[in-house]
């Protein structure tokens, strides 16, 4: 069976995966993020999102673990006024951005870089069991644009209490509590709580990987999905 590796530790991303019912296992990397962009000076967001998205991605590929499998990491910037937001961590800047968001857009890029890590001499098929790896190592950004509500003040402090936007690039989530203060989403929500199950399709068959060939009926019921 094909393996699918997430380089990331995001529960939302896990989550997404496996409400979609595709097959994956966990495995986080130790990326120092700031390293990573102080080293290559990146600082548009769209790009800032891709090189961190396929640092995370091959730090996991070059694990003794990862042989065999395809790996897929991930990594959201949210673009406000032309500046790059990663996690807040504090609720300070947390609150500091969410008064100026309050009733305006922004875009959130999340980046995608895949790695095969497959033999690429395994028998494609003819009597063997494993299929033979592609070689691929690419990446592509879905972006989608985020319209928020006016929140008062109170809401604001209310939401940062709960510690959920401390951690989120840009300071929300749009599947928690902060999908109340979300007006419309413009592009693929899946990009917004992490990853796109699109682009992953995308890129897999970029690496002759079908992405049916990751559904299993054991993730979880469609039933229980839609009872949620």
């Amino acid at each position: 069976m094909t393996r699918l590796i997430l380089a990331s530790q995001s529960p939302a991303r896990t989550k997404l995966l496996s409400h979609a019912g595709i097959a994956h296992e966990v495995l986080v990397s130790d990326v120092d993020e700031d390293a990573v962009q102080a080293r290559y000076g990146v600082t548009d967001p769209h790009d800032t999102a891709l090189l961190l998205a396929r640092a995370k991605a091959e730090a996991v590929a070059s694990l003794p673990e990862a042989e065999g499998a395809l790996v897929i990491g991930c990594d959201s910037v949210f673009e406000f006024d032309g500046e790059a937001h990663g996690k807040p961590y504090t609720a300070d800047v947390a609150r500091e951005r969410m008064l100026r968001m309050s009733g305006s857009m922004g875009v959130l890029h999340t980046g995608h870089w895949l790695v095969d890590c497959r033999d690429t001499d395994a028998d494609g098929g003819s009597g063997g069991t494993a299929a033979a790896g592609s070689g691929a190592t690419l990446g592509s950004v879905s972006s989608a644009e985020v319209h928020f509500m006016e929140m008062t003040e109170a809401e604001i402090d209310t939401y940062i209490a709960t510690g959920e936007p401390l951690q989120c690039a840009g300071s929300f989530t749009i599947d928690g509590y902060g999908g109340a203060f979300i007006r419309k989403v413009d592009g693929d929500p899946h990009a917004v709580v992490g990853l796109s199950i699109s682009t992953l399709r995308g890129l897999l068959a970029q690496a002759k990987v079908g992405i049916t060939e990751l559904w299993t009926g054991g993730a979880v019921d469609p039933a229980d999905v839609r009872a949620e």
